[in-house]
């Protein structure tokens, strides 16, 4: 077999001719050229005649065990009728980039699985290269038609530094992957996402589901005519949990120092817990705050009370239940409950869309929990590019095929 026949089949690119190679510097230099002769334009990739040369470029190749390997090439210069005076592209590599594509493409592969420090010495290069890599590749093998055939999404905020900075991601709950992301946390940051989907396929999302966020809502009642808003049932409870929580904190206080005290904040977990999973021995506590502290227990049973009527999956019961709930909450003189009522009688329709969608929160916590992954891993950028590049990277629908070892007998 040639040498030239060998080293080809090795670097795995069928798409140029090797014209010969040099190993004196220690790093494997392969001088090859493209196999088609008609240049295109490296920005459009419209076929443009060449006219010259420019000086020789070299292209960062899969290592062959240490040494690292190069291609080499002086790609021509080309007159793009659109473009005007471009480098020619070539088909290793993409546009301005000084790797090949399966050297980028394992680069990826490796950033969706592990961190970009680890990555930086598995693949020779620096933290920053790491993350121009990911970028190069999420533009082109991001799904263009991710935007289209939406019909229920879900929106919320994800915090990435300290100081209040947020994204606003949105995902496809019918496909189960990230469509979207921006900086921000406004209505103005999700009108930008509406922005770019358009008029004609904004009318067509069905449902969007948000937490009660009065700047998501806003934007979502201004652009999208056809969906109905749905509260998730996660957000709902969190808000009779977080009264129940300031109830307990002001029987604590008032009860500082008694024995009755000792014995409440003792009971934190009691209260917490499901009734279906007490024990007898805190079946027994919850009877004693029963008899000894009215206040609470009633936020308890208004707690749980809540949670029960979300259970309902005929939509007229779970009004009932609603309904009667909200108008116990307002006369319990009990006010971090008050306000809860007033806050989801204000929001009742897309509560109740709930119990018809039964659209929930998990997907997308689901996806909060994975992208907190991703950005330690992504820990040490600074501005938020860099993160939502990797979002897409990892939860985007992107799969790679990097060129990776086959299975053997062995």
């Amino acid at each position: 077999m040639r040498t030239k026949t060998l080293l080809r089949r090795l670097l795995g690119i069928t798409t140029l001719f090797v014209q010969g190679f040099d190993f004196s510097s220690g790093d494997l230099l392969v001088f090859v050229r493209p196999r088609a002769k008609l240049p295109r334009c490296g920005v459009c990739r419209a076929p443009a005649p060449g006219f010259d040369s420019v000086s020789s470029r070299r292209w960062r190749h899969l290592g062959l065990g240490r040494p690292r390997v190069w291609l080499v090439y002086a790609p021509r210069r080309v007159s793009c009728p659109t473009c005007g005076v471009r480098v020619e592209s070539v088909p290793w590599a993409a546009h301005n980039s000084g790797f090949t594509h399966d050297f980028e493409g394992l680069t990826a592969y490796l950033a969706q699985s592990t961190d970009k420090t680890s990555v930086q010495k598995l693949m020779g290069i620096s933290w920053a290269t790491v993350g121009r890599i990911v970028d190069r590749v999420v533009g082109y093998r991001l799904d263009p038609e991710r935007l289209n055939g939406l019909k229920r999404i879900g929106v919320d905020e994800f915090s990435y530094r300290r100081r209040h900075k947020y994204l606003t991601v949105v995902v496809d709950h019918d496909r189960r992957r990230i469509v979207w992301a921006g900086p921000g946390a406004r209505a103005t940051t999700l009108a930008s996402f509406f922005e770019e989907l358009g008029p004609r396929r904004c009318a067509e999302i069905e449902a969007a589901k948000i937490d009660m966020s009065a700047g998501y809502h806003k934007a979502i009642r201004e652009h999208l005519p056809n969906a109905q808003v749905v509260f998730d049932r996660f957000h709902v409870q969190r808000l009779a949990s977080d009264a129940f929580d300031a109830v307990r904190r002001e029987e604590l206080r008032e009860l500082r120092g008694t024995p009755e005290g000792k014995d409440l904040f003792r009971s934190r977990f009691v209260v917490l817990k499901n009734p279906w999973s007490l024990n007898d021995g805190e079946k027994k506590k919850l009877r004693e705050i029963e008899k000894s502290n009215a206040p609470l227990f009633r936020a308890y049973l208004l707690k749980e009370t809540l949670a029960k009527a979300l259970e309902y999956k005929q939509r007229w019961r779970a009004e009932r239940a609603l309904r009667d709930w909200l108008a116990w909450a307002s006369r319990s003189k009990l006010k971090p409950f008050v306000k809860t009522a007033r806050t989801i009688r204000k929001h009742l329709d897309g509560v109740l869309a709930y119990v018809d969608e039964r659209l929930t929160n998990g997907i997308v916590e689901e996806m909060n929990t994975r992208l907190r992954m991703i950005a330690r891993r992504a820990f040490g950028f600074h501005g938020p590019q860099p993160l939502i590049a990797l979002m897409y990277l990892c939860r985007g629908g992107i799969e790679l095929d990097p060129p990776l070892p086959g299975p053997t007998d062995v």
